[in-house]
């Protein structure tokens, strides 16, 4: 290679570092822009449906489906890693993960199907179905989005990995920043330390305390962490721990809306 060639390749390596940190750059700043949920504060888990939040309640959760609640810090709930229960149809056949045999593959647990994230392409796609939500929980006024199921590769039968699931949370982060919304990471504690890379702002844990997984959570979000359980021992052990300093509710595993059947919602 003659030494013109080794410095225009130099200039080309150069200015792509430079876009690169650029680009870095902007997305930090637009992550600190975005306004984050208050800490320590009272907290309700409305995803199965939509009611008054109880008295002292500063911060809560609904479906994009619903409204949010006035007055409040609302979080808007996505299950964007998977399908929700029957919805199969309304995705690209390739887009759903599939088996060696071409079945699709369940979350057993919910009936849902898992998406596929495992290429770079499919992710953009299904990251583009899933943007359009995110921009109506924008639109709707909410201030924030959680995508569901950030740990779907776990149960992906090896077929998906922890840095599928990362690469495309990243393109949810940037939709939502872009958006002027703040992201959670649901669950998945194992990938907590990688939340300033994957341009995630704070965390929804579940059973965080019955697991003794919150200081997985509090080590790499501080006291951004928002806490369901839904076990009297797992509330206990969660308020016992971190009630002092972390948002907790204990709420049914149905989530049910106030005055149904099963409902409860506890705190510390």
């Amino acid at each position: 290679m003659s030494t013109v060639s080794r410095k225009i390749v130099g200039m080309a390596v150069g200015a792509a570092v430079l876009t690169g940190a650029l680009s870095a750059q902007a997305t930090t700043a637009q992550a600190a822009a975005v306004p984050l949920p208050p800490t320590h504060a009272g907290f309700d888990y409305q995803i199965g449906g939509a009611y008054t939040p109880p008295a002292g309640v500063g911060v809560v959760t609904r479906d994009h489906t619903a409204s949010p609640a006035a007055g409040l810090y609302n979080i808007c709930y996505i299950n964007a890693f998977q399908t929700q229960p029957g919805a199969e149809g309304e995705w690209a056949s390739d887009l759903l993960l599939r088996d060696s045999a071409g079945k699709v593959v369940y979350d057993e647990e919910w009936g849902e199907a898992l998406l596929d994230v495992s290429t770079d392409a499919k992710r953009r796609r299904i990251a583009d179905k899933v943007g359009t939500v995110i921009d109506s929980c924008r639109d709707k006024g909410f201030k924030a989005v959680e995508p569901d199921n950030y740990d779907s590769y776990t149960r992906s039968g090896n077929r998906l990995s922890a840095d599928h699931a990362q690469a495309f949370i990243k393109l949810l982060s940037a939709r939502a920043h872009a958006d002027g919304l703040a992201i959670a990471q649901k669950n998945t504690s194992e990938l907590a330390g990688n939340r300033t890379a994957n341009g995630l702002d704070f965390a929804v844990a579940e059973e965080c305390g019955q697991y003794n997984e919150c200081g997985d959570y509090t080590s790499a979000f501080g006291n951004n962490v928002i806490v369901i359980e839904y076990t009297d021992a797992g509330r206990s052990k969660a308020c016992r721990s971190w009630g002092s300093t972390l948002s907790i509710v204990q709420r049914d595993v149905d989530v049910s809306p106030a005055g149904s059947n099963g409902y409860v919602r506890k705190t510390c």
